[in-house]
C-alpha cells in the first residue's frame, strides 16, 4: 500500500478521534512554560502536566501530529542529519495519548489493528520489543496479539524505557519494527546486527508510570497513562517503499528545489539532504517566534542556518539561496501547517537576512584566518585560533581546515574540541534549561480570582508554606506564602507583575510583597504580623493605586502592539513584555532601529486611541474561534481552550488574562522613553503612562529650557544655536590642528638639526613637549622625508600617559623593525605595541620612566646598526 505523507497523517488522526481521541493541533516548537527543555522534542511535550496530574482537561484521550525539533541538550540529531537515512532536526510525531483512561492493553490492540489493518503492512513485517521486566506487555503481544515469541525481544532500560529528560515522567515502552527483507544488511533488535538498516523502529508505545526524581527515585503517576510516538517521516518511507526517510515525497520536492538553488544536478549529495532538513527547521522555528541570535534558541537556530549554507557553499552556491526554499517547503507543507502560509514572508526576510549577514562573517573570518596564517609559526593553526574563528566569527571548523589544506597546513582539531568542551561545560552551567522539573512548590488548590471586579475580598486560608514546606500555620515575622480559596490579587503572569497588599486577620496584617502562581493556586508572599493559621478567615486588600497604574501600563501595551503593527508592518510580534506600576517595556521583533519619526508616529497613534475613549471589552470563547476573530496570541504564553479575549473598540484584539481599564481614557497619556536592540531582529521599547507620562514630559520641558538658557536662545530655536555652536567649535578645533601642525613642523626642523649618529646612521632620539599624540605619525613621516635615511623615536606625555612612535626609513627596514623599537621602548613605560616595520606606535602608562625608554633604544640601535 502506497499513501502519502498528507494522508498517512489524515488517516491516523481519522483513526483515533474515530476510537473517543480529542484531535489536538500541534503546539509550538517552543514548549509553553517549562524551563527544563529548549525545544518541544516529543509528541508528549504539550501533555507534560497532564501527564503529572498538574493538568486538567476536558478530555482524558487525545491523538496530534505534533511539530518536534531534535538540535540541543539530552535528544540532539544535528550533526546526524544528512549523514544517515533516518536523523532530522526537524519531524512530525504522530501520537495518541491516554491521561488515567485505558493502558497497555488498548495502547497495544490500536497500534496492531493501525498498521495492520489501516495501513495494511503484513504482520509478519512487524517485530516488537518489551522492557526487559515488563512481562504484562509481553503477554499481552504474545497471548492476546499473537506475534511468535521469536518476534519478541526483551530489552534493556537503555532502549526500553523512556524519560522526556532527567526529571519528569517516565516509564517502560514497547517498540515496533518493519522488517525492509533480507535484501538490506541488519538483525533483528537485541541482536549483534541490530544497527543496520533492515529492522526499522517506526512506533514507540510508552507506558507512563513514574515521575523521575533528581535523587533518582520513581514516584508513581497518579493515574498510569499512556504516550506514543510513530515518526511520520519513516512510517512514509516504509508506505513508499524506499529505504530512506529523504527519498519521501515531503522531501523530494525540497531536496530538488535545493539542486536548482545551488545549481547542480546529483540528487543523491549528502548536501542537499542537510539543507531539505534544515529548511523545515529554520522555517518553523521562525514561524514559532525564535529569531536568529548569539543565545538560547537563537543561537542554535543560527548553527542550523550556517550549516545549511555551508553545505549550500560546499556544492557551489556563491550567494543567497537559502531563503528562496521556504516558497518549496510552503507548497509541501502549507495545507497542514497553515502559519507557514501566513508567515511566510517574515520566514524568507529572516533568513534573508541572516544569509547576508553570514557572508559578511565569512569575509571577516577571512581576514582574521590570514592575519593569524602571516604570525603562524609552523605548519599547523593552534586549536585556540579555530575555536576563536568559529566561536566568534561564526567560521566553520572544516572551512578552517580546507583553507589550511589549500595552503599545506594542518589545524589542530585536538585543541579546538578541547576549547569546544570548555564552552560546553560552561553554556551547560550557565544554562537555564538545567532545571529540575519536579523542584517547585505544588498544590492542588485551584483559587478563584475575583480581581477584575474587585480589590478587596474576604476569602479563607487554604494552605500555607514555609521555605517550600507545606505547614499548618504561620507564625508573628515569618515569611510565607499564603494560598486563599478565591483573592482579587493578580498573580504574576503574561508580563504583569503581581499584585501588592494586605491579608488582615487575628487582629494583625499579613503584608503582602508580591503575589505568584503555584500550579492554579495563587500565592500571597509576604511577612506575619500575628500567628495565621490554615482555616483562618482573612480580609484581602490590593494596592488599589498601585494596580490601576500597572492596569494603564498593561492596557497601553496593547495599543502599541497594534500600533507597531500598523506601522511597522504585520512581521511585529511581541517577543516579551514588562508591566510595572511605574513603566512598560515591550520587545518585538522588528529588523532595524525605529527612526525617531516612526517613534513619533507610533507614540501618536497610541495617544489617539487613548483620547478615542474606546471601552475595553472581555470575553471567554473556544481559543479556535478567538483566532478565527482575529485576537492576536502572544509569543510564549500557554492557553486553555477557554481563553479571555480583551478588546479595545476595533483597534486592539488579544488573547490575555490580565487586568485593564474600564476605557483607553483612562490611561491618561503615553510616552516612548527609549528604543533599543537587544538580539538580533529583537527591539525594545519602555514608556510610561499617566502621571509617569506627565512627570517625564515635565522633564523633557525642563532640560528643553535649562539648555536654552545655557545658549542664551528661546526653546523652539535651540536646535539653530546648538547647530551655530559647533560649527564654531568645528572651526576652531581645526584652527588648533593647523597651528599644532605648524608647531610639529618647526619643531620637527629642529630635530633634524640636532640628529645624532650611530654607527653612521642618523638618528632621532627625542622626548617633545606641547604636541598632540594625534599629530605624531605626520610629524615622523615629514622627519623621513628629511632624513631621507635614518631613524626616528620619539616620545610624548599626554594626561599622564604616554605615547611613543618609531618610523625606519624604508632602506634601513632590513636591519631594524620600527616595532622593534617601539617596542623596546614600550618595555620600560609598562606598554607594548606594533606596526609596520617602517611605522610603529605604542602606548605606557608611566612617564617617569621616559627618559630610560629612551636611553634603551639607544643602546638597542648601537647593537643592531
Amino acid at each position: 500500500m502506497s499513501m502519502t505523507s498528507a494522508e498517512i497523517r489524515e488517516a491516523f488522526l481519522s483513526f483515533f478521534e474515530e476510537r473517543g481521541h480529542q484531535r489536538v493541533a500541534s503546539a509550538s516548537l517552543i514548549p509553553s512554560n517549562d524551563p527544563t527543555l529548549l525545544f518541544t522534542n516529543a509528541g508528549m511535550v504539550p501533555f507534560k502536566d497532564v501527564f503529572l496530574g498538574d493538568e486538567k482537561r476536558d478530555y482524558v484521550r487525545a491523538t496530534s501530529s505534533q511539530r518536534c525539533l531534535r538540535a540541543g541538550g539530552k535528544h540532539n540529531d544535528l550533526e546526524n542529519v544528512g549523514y544517515t537515512a533516518r536523523h532530522h532536526t526537524f519531524f512530525e510525531m504522530l501520537g495518541n495519548f491516554s491521561f488515567g483512561d485505558y493502558f497497555k492493553r488498548e495502547a497495544i490492540q490500536y497500534a496492531w489493528e493501525f498498521l495492520t489493518e489501516v495501513l495494511r503492512i503484513p504482520a509478519d513485517k512487524l517485530w516488537v520489543t518489551v522492557f526487559t521486566e515488563d512481562d504484562e506487555a509481553y503477554d499481552i503481544w504474545a497471548r492476546e496479539i499473537g506475534v511468535p515469541e521469536a518476534r519478541i525481544a526483551r530489552i534493556g532500560a537503555k532502549d526500553n524505557f523512556w524519560s522526556m529528560g532527567d526529571t519528569g515522567p517516565c516509564g517502560p515502552c514497547s517498540e515496533i519494527f518493519y522488517d525492509h527483507g533480507d535484501e538490506v544488511w541488519g538483525g533483528p533488535p537485541g541482536s549483534a546486527e541490530e544497527d543496520g538498516d533492515r529492522y526499522i523502529e517506526i512506533w514507540n508505545l510508552v507506558f507512563m508510570q513514574f515521575n523521575r526524581q533528581a535523587d533518582g527515585t520513581m514516584e508513581p503517576l497518579p493515574k498510569p497513562s499512556v504516550d506514543t510516538g510513530m515518526g511520520l517521516e519513516r512510517i512514509a518511507a516504509v508506505l513508499q517503499h524506499v529505504h530512506s526517510n529523504y527519498e519521501i515525497d515531503l522531501f523530494t520536492a525540497l531536496i530538488k528545489a535545493a539542486a536548482e538553488c545551488v545549481g547542480t544536478t546529483d540528487l543523491d549529495n549528502k548536501s542537499l539532504r542537510v539543507i531539505a532538513d534544515h529548511i523545515r527547521s529554520c522555517s518553523f522555528l521562525i514561524a514559532d517566534g525564535v529569531q536568529p541570535s548569539n543565545e538560547g534558541r537563537g543561537y542554535v537556530m543560527r548553527r542550523i542556518i550556517r550549516r545549511a549554507i555551508r553545505h549550500g557553499n560546499m556544492l557551489g552556491a556563491q550567494t543567497g539561496f537559502f531563503h528562496k526554499l521556504v516558497k518549496a517547503l510552503v507548497v509541501q507543507m502549507g495545507a497542514a501547517y497553515p502559519e507557514l502560509v501566513e508567515k511566510q514572508q517574515v520566514i524568507t526576510d529572516a533568513l534573508a537576512r541572516e544569509e547576508d549577514q553570514f557572508g559578511k562573517t565569512l569575509e571577516r573570518g577571512l581576514a582574521i584566518l590570514q592575519d593569524s596564517l602571516n604570525q603562524l609559526e609552523g605548519d599547523v593553526i593552534p586549536g585556540e585560533v579555530v575555536f576563536k574563528l568559529y566561536d566568534t566569527y561564526g567560521f566553520p571548523m572544516d572551512l578552517t581546515a580546507d583553507i589550511a589544506r589549500e595552503k599545506q597546513l594542518r589545524i589542530d582539531e585536538e585543541g579546538f574540541h578541547a576549547a569546544m568542551a570548555q564552552q560546553r561545560q560552561r553554556a551547560q552551567e550557565a544554562s537555564q534549561f538545567g532545571v529540575d522539573y519536579n523542584q517547585r512548590l505544588k498544590s492542588d488548590v485551584k483559587t478563584q480570582f475575583v480581581g477584575y471586579t474587585e480589590v478587596k475580598d474576604t476569602a479563607d486560608i487554604v494552605e500555607i508554606f514555609v521555605e517550600g514546606e507545606s505547614v499548618q500555620q504561620l507564625e508573628a515575622g515569618q515569611q510565607g506564602i499564603i494560598v486563599l480559596a478565591k483573592t482579587p490579587f493578580y498573580a504574576e503572569s503574561g508580563g504583569q507583575i503581581g499584585d501588592t497588599g494586605k491579608l488582615v486577620a487575628n487582629g494583625g496584617c499579613f503584608t503582602v510583597a508580591d503575589t505568584q502562581y503555584i500550579g492554579k493556586a495563587i500565592g500571597h508572599h509576604g511577612v506575619a504580623e500575628s500567628t495565621l493559621k490554615i482555616g483562618d478567615s482573612v480580609y484581602a486588600e490590593i494596592d488599589a493605586e498601585r494596580r490601576a497604574q500597572i492596569k494603564r501600563n498593561h492596557s497601553a501595551t496593547h495599543l502599541l502592539h497594534a500600533a507597531l503593527r500598523n506601522l511597522l508592518g504585520e512581521h511585529v510580534t511581541q517577543k516579551g513584555s514588562l508591566v510595572t506600576a511605574d513603566r512598560l517595556r515591550f520587545d518585538f521583533s522588528h529588523y532595524e532601529a525605529v527612526s525617531a519619526e516612526q517613534l513619533d508616529q507610533i507614540e501618536l497613534q497610541v495617544n489617539r486611541e487613548i483620547m478615542a475613549n474606546h471601552e475595553l471589552t472581555a470575553q471567554h470563547m473556544a481559543i479556535d474561534e478567538a483566532k478565527k476573530a482575529g485576537a492576536m496570541a502572544l509569543f510564549g504564553e500557554k492557553y486553555d481552550d477557554q481563553v479571555r479575549v480583551v478588546s479595545m473598540g476595533d483597534f486592539s484584539m488579544e488573547l490575555c488574562g490580565g487586568t485593564h481599564v474600564a476605557r483607553t481614557g483612562d490611561i491618561a497619556g503615553f510616552r516612548i522613553v527609549s528604543e533599543s536592540g537587544i538580539a538580533s531582529g529583537v527591539r525594545r521599547l519602555e514608556a510610561v503612562t499617566g502621571h509617569h507620562a506627565a512627570s517625564f514630559t515635565l522633564r523633557q520641558q525642563n532640560e528643553l529650557r535649562t539648555a536654552a538658557n545655557l545658549l542664551k536662545a528661546e526653546p523652539l530655536a535651540l536646535s539653530q544655536r546648538l547647530q551655530a555652536q559647533l560649527d564654531r567649535s568645528r572651526n576652531l578645533e581645526k584652527q588648533i590642528d593647523q597651528l599644532q601642525q605648524q608647531l610639529a613642523s618647526a619643531a620637527g626642523g629642529d630635530l633634524v638639526a640636532q640628529a645624532e649618529d650611530i654607527n653612521g646612521r642618523k638618528v632621532i632620539i627625542a622626548q617633545l613637549q606641547n604636541v598632540e599624540s594625534k599629530a605624531l605619525r605626520e610629524m615622523v613621516d615629514d622627519l623621513k622625508n628629511q632624513l631621507q635615511s635614518g631613524i626616528i623615536m620619539l616620545a610624548v606625555e599626554s594626561k599622564g600617559k604616554v605615547a611613543l612612535i618609531a618610523g625606519v626609513t624604508k632602506d634601513l627596514t632590513s636591519q631594524v623593525k620600527a616595532g622593534d623599537i617601539v617596542n623596546t621602548a614600550a618595555v620600560e613605560v609598562g606598554g607594548k605595541g606594533g606596526g609596520r616595520p617602517d611605522l610603529a606606535q605604542a602606548g605606557g602608562s608611566d612617564p617617569s620612566k621616559i627618559e630610560d625608554a629612551l636611553s634603551a633604544v639607544r643602546a638597542m640601535l648601537k647593537q643592531v646598526l
